[in-house]
C-alpha cells in the first residue's frame, strides 16, 4: 500500500501548504458559477441539436445527471482532502501512485492542448473583426497575457475568472430571460411558437439521441477546475462544499434550460443552428439587433476564460504531481507562492500545439486531438473508483471530514460508473468517436504502465 494512503498528513496536503492562498471566496464562487459555461455550450451544441433535434434536452439532462454525480463524488473527496492535485491526488491515495500518475498527466495533456485550441478559436474571432491580421499573432498575444497573469499571483487568475464568469453568466441569463419572454408570447415584436417546433421530438431516432448525448457529455468539461482552485482559497473546505451543492441548479439552468429555449424557438433543422451557433440563431430569429456580434463577444470571452482556467489548472496539476514524486523536480519550484516553472511549461506545450496546427495539420495535430478525445471520461472513472475506495476509509479514520457526502452511496456511485461504461460503448459504436476512444485508451495505458513501473521501482529501493 502506498504511503499516501496512511493516516496523518499526506504528502500532497503538506505540499499544497506552500502554495499561495490568494483566492477569495468571491473568486471561487464565480469560478464555480462560470466554469459550467464554456465555448462548447455556445457553439458546439449546434451539432448536437442537428443530430438529436428537440431530444437534445433529454441528452443534456441525462449527461447532466452524470456530471452532477461526478461532481458530488469529487466534492466529497476534495472537501475531506483539499489538494491542488484534486482527482489525481485522490486516485493516488485510494488506488496507488500509478493511478495518480495516469490520471494527472493525461489531464495535463488535455488541458495544455485545450489551451492551444481555445487560443486558435479566439484568434479566429478577432481576425474576423480585423481581417488581414495573422492568427498566430493573436494566439501569441493571448498566451503572453494569461501566462503573465498566472505567473504573477493566483489572485490575478481569480480576478480574470471573476469578471469573465460575470460576463458569461450575465449573457446567458439575459438569453434565458429573452427566450422565456418569447416563449410566453410577451416579447415585443414576436409571436410564441408554442410547441410547433417540438412535434418531431426524435427526428433521427435513437441514433440521433445517442450522438447528441455524446456531444453533451463533452460540453460539460471544465467543472473540475473549482476543486483544483479551492486548495488555494481562503477556506478550501467551505469553498468546495458550496460549489458542489450549487452544481445541480447551475447545470439545470444554464445547460438544460438554454437547450429547451433554443429548440422551442428555432426549428431544430435550421441551417443557422450549426452555421451560426444555436444562441446566435435564436437571437437572430427573435430579431435582436446585433445578435451575431454580441454572441461573438460572449464566445470570445468564454474561450479566453477557458484559456486562463486551463493554464492555471494544468500548472497546478503538474505541480502537485511533481511534489508527490511523479515528475521532473524542476516543475515544483515556487516563487511568491506560484509554481512558475509549471506555468511556463504548460504555456509552452499549449503554444507547441498551436504551431502543430499550422505545421502538421493533416497528421500530428489530428492525432493529438484524438488522443485527448475521451480523457475526461477516463478522469471521471478514476474519480468514481477513488470515491468508492476512500469513502469507507474516511468513515473509519476521520468521519468528521465528510462535510460533503455522496448521495445514495454506494449505489449511485455504481450507477455513475455504469453510465460511463455505457458512454464508452457508444463511442465504440460511432465511427467519429471510435478513433478517439482507442487513442485515449492507448495513452492512458502507456501512462498507467509508466506509473506502475515507477511505483515498483520506488518500492524496491
Amino acid at each position: 500500500m502506498p504511503s499516501s494512503t496512511t493516516t496523518g498528513t499526506p504528502p500532497q496536503q503538506r505540499a499544497d501548504a506552500s502554495l499561495s492562498h490568494g483566492l477569495k471566496q468571491r473568486h471561487l464562487s464565480m469560478i464555480a458559477l462560470g466554469g459550467v459555461i464554456g465555448a462548447g455550450l455556445f457553439v458546439g451544441s449546434g451539432a448536437g441539436i442537428a443530430a438529436a433535434g428537440p431530444s437534445i434536452v433529454v441528452a443534456y439532462a441525462l449527461s447532466g445527471v452524470l456530471v452532477m454525480l461526478v461532481m458530488r463524488m469529487l466534492g466529497e473527496m476534495s472537501a475531506a482532502y483539499p489538494s491542488s492535485g484534486s482527482f489525481s491526488a485522490h486516485a493516488e491515495r485510494a488506488i496507488g501512485p500509478w493511478a495518480g500518475f495516469a490520471a494527472g498527466w493525461s489531464f495535463w495533456v488535455l488541458l495544455c492542448t485545450a489551451v492551444g485550441l481555445e487560443g486558435i478559436g479566439a484568434a479566429k474571432i478577432v481576425q474576423g473583426w480585423l481581417p488581414g491580421t495573422p492568427q498566430w499573432m493573436w494566439v501569441a498575444l493571448f498566451m503572453v497575457v494569461f501566462c503573465g497573469a498566472n505567473l504573477a499571483a493566483v489572485k490575478n487568475f481569480g480576478e480574470f475568472e471573476f469578471w469573465f464568469a460575470a460576463l458569461k453568466v450575465g449573457a446567458i441569463s439575459l438569453f434565458l430571460v429573452l427566450g422565456g419572454l418569447a416563449i410566453a408570447g410577451v416579447l415585443p415584436g414576436t409571436d410564441s411558437p408554442g410547441a410547433s417546433h417540438l412535434t418531431d421530438f426524435l427526428p433521427h431516432g435513437s441514433e440521433g439521441l445517442l450522438v447528441g448525448l455524446l456531444a453533451s457529455v463533452f460540453a460539460y468539461g471544465g467543472l473540475e477546475t473549482v476543486t483544483i482552485a479551492a486548495a488555494e482559497s481562503e477556506d478550501p473546505v467551505r469553498g468546495v462544499a458550496s460549489a458542489v451543492r450549487t452544481a445541480m441548479w447551475r447545470i439545470a439552468l444554464f445547460y438544460i434550460g438554454s437547450m429547451a429555449v433554443v429548440v422551442t424557438l428555432v426549428p431544430w433543422d435550421s441551417a443557422d443552428v450549426v452555421a451560426k451557433g444555436p444562441y446566435v440563431a435564436t437571437l437572430d430569429h427573435l430579431g435582436i439587433p446585433g445578435a451575431g456580434q454580441l454572441m461573438n463577444v460572449v464566445v470570445l470571452v468564454a474561450l479566453l476564460s477557458a484559456m486562463n482556467a486551463n493554464i492555471y489548472g494544468s500548472s497546478r496539476i503538474a505541480y502537485s504531481l511533481v511534489e508527490r514524486g511523479q515528475g521532473p523536480k524542476a516543475l515544483a519550484r515556487l516563487s511568491g507562492g506560484v509554481p512558475r516553472a509549471a506555468v511556463l511549461t504548460s504555456c509552452f506545450f499549449g503554444f507547441v500545439c498551436v504551431l502543430l496546427s499550422y505545421w502538421r495539420p493533416d497528421d500530428v495535430f489530428p492525432w493529438l486531438l484524438n488522443m485527448i478525445g475521451a480523457v475526461i471520461l477516463v478522469v471521471w472513472i478514476f474519480i468514481a473508483v477513488s470515491q468508492l475506495l476512500l469513502r469507507r476509509r474516511i468513515e473509519r479514520e476521520a468521519p468528521g471530514k465528510l462535510v460533503v457526502r455522496m448521495w445514495g452511496f454506494p449505489w449511485l456511485t455504481w450507477v455513475a460508473l455504469a453510465g460511463m461504461v455505457a458512454i464508452f460503448a457508444l463511442m465504440a459504436r460511432e465511427p467519429g468517436t471510435r478513433v478517439q476512444l482507442y487513442s485515449t485508451g492507448g495513452m492512458t495505458l502507456v501512462l498507467a504502465a509508466v506509473g506502475y513501473a515507477r511505483q515498483r521501482a520506488r518500492a524496491g529501493r
